[in-house]
């Protein structure tokens, strides 16, 4: 903010750089602790005969994500699990997978 709605000679761009960083990698995680649960509800729905098919951006995402992360079998620590799932997200390998299957960017 500035006095008077004059001209501020302190810039405040690089404490909302600082602030936009915290938000994107809070962001991260988010999404990758939601592919998590996403991916586990599909594993758990494939036994299930009666469930329709997902689309094949779905079926794209979760298959390469089975491939990097396996599904858990038993109680595990979840810290290496969620950051593994982050770097999936963060580096675009699940928005590349889902291109890939659609045939469309999705960007």
């Amino acid at each position: 903010p500035s006095s008077a709605m004059q001209e501020d000679h302190v810039s405040m761009g690089w404490h909302a750089g600082r602030k936009l960083r915290r938000a994107l990698d809070g962001l991260g995680r988010v999404l990758a602790i939601e592919l998590l649960a996403s991916t586990r509800a599909l594993d758990f729905r494939a036994a299930d005969a009666s469930a329709g098919a997902p689309s094949p951006a779905t079926v794209a995402v979760h298959a390469l994500f089975r491939t990097r992360i396996p599904a858990p079998d038993t109680d595990t620590f979840l810290s290496p699990t969620i950051t593994a799932a982050r770097d999936f997200v963060v580096t675009g390998a699940a928005l590349e997978a889902a291109e890939g299957a659609l045939g469309a960017s999705l960007a």
